[in-house]
């Protein structure tokens, strides 16, 4: 069953997944209070005037939290993907892991470098948007 609510996500998860996933949705609710979440491809995601910019999922190996333009952030701690996108990620299987001062200067950088994904499939190409 997907989840239809981000609370709805969280409860799929164990204790330790859960504590990771609600402290993520604090810093970046905290981070971009103008940003709209919503479930999306049944995971959390943040969207800018319909853009997304940050979400995050569960993988085997904890809950990896995605930046759609983070590939260009220059950020160390983020991995870039490995794909044809723009996308960066890290990986916590603990909530000790995250850093809030990372992740709030990832949040800042995320409002001000985005890719337009919003309009990737109309547009048939990836074109930068700030």
């Amino acid at each position: 069953m997907k989840p239809q609510t981000i609370e709805a996500f969280h409860a799929l998860h164990t204790a330790s997944d859960r504590l990771i996933c609600e402290r993520l949705r604090r810093e970046i609710d905290a981070g971009l209070a103008q940003a709209e979440s919503r479930i999306w491809h049944a995971h959390p995601v943040w969207f800018l005037d319909g853009n997304p910019i940050v979400g995050y999922r569960k993988l085997k190996a904890g809950i990896r939290l995605m930046f759609w333009s983070g590939a260009d952030f220059d950020e160390p701690a983020l991995v870039p993907g490995a794909g044809k996108f723009k996308d960066a990620s890290a990986l916590y299987s603990s909530v000790d892991q995250i850093d809030p001062d990372d992740l709030q200067r990832w949040l800042t950088k995320a409002e001000r470098i985005q890719w337009d994904y919003g309009n990737l499939v109309r547009k048939g190409k990836l074109e930068r948007i700030r």
